[in-house]
């Protein structure tokens, strides 16, 4: 199929925000089912607040994703959230299988949001000329998930 959505950016524009936002996509997609997999196998004495904490963070990350997916359509940009594409081309570092000390948890969650954080940043340069509407999305994204890295930081402190 052709492309039905127009684009109100040139083609140089429309690639790097396209490039970007695609990036970002599966980034938050892979940092939702971490937490999630986290989520369900978390255990030990901060079991229940890492457990809720966890929660609220696939929350975000489900959110930030449609909002990455929904602005590269608005750019002409057909999103690709498939599980293939996310195992291929997602930046962060996993998470293991198994049941998982509470600690451990925290620590690895701490490496992903700081990963994911790292590759908006990098992002956010490369959209900063191209299309600041996109920019302006993924320093939000940013914003909220370095208040998460710092309290997700603050429990091994």
């Amino acid at each position: 199929m052709s492309n039905p959505i127009t684009s109100t950016l040139n083609d140089g524009q429309q690639s790097i925000a396209g490039k970007a936002l695609q990036e970002t996509l599966v980034d938050l997609i892979d940092l939702s089912l971490i937490a999630k997999q986290a989520h369900w196998n978390v255990v030990g004495k901060q079991f229940r607040s890492v457990h809720l904490e966890l929660d609220e963070l696939v929350t975000a990350a489900r959110e930030f994703t449609d909002a990455a997916a929904e602005r590269a359509t608005a750019i002409g940009v057909s999103p690709d959230g498939r599980s293939e594409t996310v195992a291929k081309t997602a930046g962060t570092k996993g998470f293991g299988e198994g049941w998982t000390k509470d600690s451990d948890v925290v620590n690895a969650i701490v490496a992903n949001i700081k990963t994911v954080v790292d590759g908006l940043r990098t992002r956010i340069k490369a959209t900063e000329e191209a299309d600041p509407v996109t920019q302006d999305l993924l320093i939000s994204f940013a914003a909220r998930l370095e208040q998460l890295h710092w309290m997700w930081q603050a429990q091994v402190a």
